[in-house]
């Protein structure tokens, strides 16, 4: 799901009302007070008041039963809105307690100071957190939130498709992928897109640039600079334009976006994206061949290092607001929600735990041992002060269209993207 970073300059006007306010060290009360309040209001996406009530019931109940008398309140938020109801709030002295945010919303809240920082040890399972949603609640040495859940990505392909082109089994290797493709490309004719993936995909690129060693920007001595020109990351993005040249026969200049309703139209044979997008093609309104829903084949994508491809993990987290006045029970609370128990529960509604422990034990079962190995292998973006300010979705995408198309090298086109990140992204 893609979540609208905020924009930097509503950030900055919500912290001038922060910085007045006072209070504790970090501009607000101390990560540990606040646990005699007698009212605590949470704040959550509809995902948790439409899938998962009773794990949000259950986490109500283990507090209120160590605070008698305590007060849960709870407002639920559309994605779209979240953000700015948020940022209205926080300028002023009504901010809620916990709220729900997508792990890449974390980072311009954290860079402001607008969320307390917590102990990570105070929360079960904080120890194995998946590396790529423990880094999204982390900037500068301190933690900023806990992680929710999360979500990854996965290789999928119609197996009638496949099955055609003399392909019986789904590929362990990079190598046998290609030699599959190959197949079916030549099978299909040169209209029909072997795998369908759309140029503009920055999600997929980095992680072929991941894949090879290489990175969006990395940090020496304190100071973050752009790596897309580096030798391991151009190794990834010539790769991502070779499957781009050879599989890819629509539209180069669209992104991701729509790719379920493609892959519904029976216009191409294999995706690579988020673990829902198979099962949203084969819904009976995307579904325009009628096949899908018994074909549907979900594999663990296989990278050209020889190890499984790195994902990019999406999800949520949650944070304490410093403006809160019962940031301890807050924290309890979070800690109550995300726990075990709350981890089994999210898990039984199909997203992934937040942590490495939990994670292993759905590979030991068919119906999701493939997301969970997936998972394991991530990527997150950089953790920069400035990388919120990067127009990423502009710079990466014109970056990859450039070289899906042919206007620019590879390396011309990542040495322009690192200029444009490179601009910004040391920027608090």
């Amino acid at each position: 799901m893609k979540r609208k970073l905020v924009a930097a300059i509503g950030i900055a006007g919500m912290m001038v009302s922060i910085a007045a306010c006072g209070g504790g060290k970090d501009g607000g009360s101390s990560s540990k007070g606040g646990a005699d309040a007698k009212e605590l209001t949470v704040w959550l996406t509809v995902d948790a008041q439409n899938n998962w009530p009773e794990l949000v019931k259950a986490a109500d109940g283990a507090v209120t039963k160590k605070h008698p008398g305590l007060k849960i309140k709870h407002e639920y938020y559309g994605w779209p809105d979240k953000n700015t109801k948020l940022d209205a709030v926080l300028a002023t002295d009504k901010a809620p307690d916990v709220v729900e945010m997508g792990n890449t919303e974390m980072l311009g809240y954290m860079v402001k100071g607008a969320f307390a920082p917590v102990d990570a040890a105070d929360f079960t399972g904080s120890d194995a957190w998946l590396d790529g949603l423990k880094a999204s609640v982390t900037y500068d040495g301190k933690t900023y939130g806990v992680p929710y859940y999360a979500g990854g990505r996965v290789a999928n392909w119609r197996k009638d498709v496949i099955a055609a082109a003399g392909v019986k089994s789904v590929p362990k290797t990079y190598q046998e992928l290609t030699a599959d493709l190959d197949k079916v490309q030549k099978k299909q004719g040169d209209k029909f897109n072997a795998w369908y993936q759309p140029t503009r995909d920055w999600y997929a690129a980095m992680s072929f640039v991941y894949d090879a060693g290489g990175s969006i920007a990395k940090e020496e001595g304190g100071q973050w600079k752009a790596n897309l020109s580096s030798p391991e990351s151009l190794k990834g993005l010539n790769e991502f334009k070779n499957v781009v040249d050879k599989y890819m026969h629509g539209d180069k200049t669209k992104d991701e976006s729509d790719r379920y309703i493609v892959y519904g139209q029976g216009k191409s044979g294999m995706i690579f994206g988020a673990a829902w997008e198979g099962a949203a093609a084969s819904d009976p309104e995307q579904d325009k061949t009628g096949k899908l829903k018994d074909n549907n084949e979900n594999f663990v994508m296989p990278g050209p290092s020889g190890k499984n491809m790195p994902v990019f993990l999406g999800g949520s987290d949650l944070a304490v607001p410093v403006k809160s006045r019962a940031q301890a029970l807050a924290a309890e609370w979070i800690n109550a929600f995300t726990g075990p128990s709350g981890q089994k529960g999210l898990m039984g509604k199909g997203n992934l735990p937040n942590n490495k422990t939990d994670l292993a034990t759905l590979k030991d079962d068919p119906a999701t041992a493939v997301p969970a190995t997936a998972a394991e292998s991530n990527w997150f973006v950089p953790m920069a002060p400035g990388w919120g300010q990067v127009e990423k979705a502009q710079v990466l995408q014109t970056m990859l269209q450039n070289i899906g198309t042919g206007k620019k090298s590879v390396e011309a086109a990542a040495k322009e993207a690192d200029a444009a990140i490179d601009k910004v992204i040391n920027t608090k």
